[in-house]
């Protein structure tokens, strides 16, 4: 074969292996995108679930229906029955519920407010489960004045690792998000390096 064959040849294979690879980096790498219901307070949830496919989001966290922020005791999911309706609805839409966003506060020490925030999440993570939805958000959240400062650390590590605990036989991961007063490196990595938990992780609030 010639020379100038021979380049001729070789580039076509090799543009058609770049080619090749290309497409196939394209379709691992897809990303996908997602929207909170934060930002939709007034919508209803078939609304919320139109908006997503005209405008090409395959996924929704949902962040409080029509201003219900307990999403466990909306109509939507507050039994069986109603939990697999709106599965239904989703699947319909081929949109995925990707994150429940709860209120929960960990940085509470008092056993009450602990308690409160901490069965708050429970009901989340149950919810969670039920809809196959892979996370649920919490709050670390603030450093209140009537605690020391290595107390709310300590509460927000321990309260963190009680979550991690309560979703280690569902498919549910708790995310900590960086919100409130825990916006420091070193101490967002000192909580979620010293609860090192598999069930566990974090959610960046740029």
């Amino acid at each position: 074969m010639k020379r100038r064959h021979f380049l001729k040849h070789s580039s076509a294979g090799l543009l058609t292996i770049l080619g090749a690879q290309q497409v196939v980096a394209q379709k691992k790498y897809v990303p996908k995108l997602a929207f909170s219901t934060l930002g939709c307070p007034e919508w209803s949830f078939e609304k919320i679930l139109e908006m997503a496919v005209q405008n090409g989001f395959q996924g929704i966290e949902l962040r409080g229906i029509q201003k219900d922020m307990d999403l466990t005791v909306s109509p939507l999911f507050n039994s069986p029955s109603n939990i697999q309706n709106t599965l239904k609805l989703c699947k319909k839409a081929g949109i995925s519920i990707v994150d429940l966003g709860s209120s929960t506060n960990l940085h509470w020490v008092d056993a009450q407010k602990r308690k409160s925030n901490l069965d708050e999440a429970k009901r989340f993570i149950d919810l969670a489960a039920a809809l196959n939805c892979p996370y649920i958000r919490v709050f670390p959240n603030d450093f209140p004045k009537e605690q020391s400062r290595e107390q709310t650390l300590q509460a927000m590590i321990e309260n963190l690792v009680a979550l991690g605990d309560y979703a280690k036989n569902t498919s549910v991961k708790v995310l900590l998000e960086t919100h409130g007063q825990l916006v420091y490196v070193a101490d967002i990595l000192h909580v979620i390096q010293t609860a090192n938990h598999p069930q566990v992780g974090l959610i960046w609030d740029f």
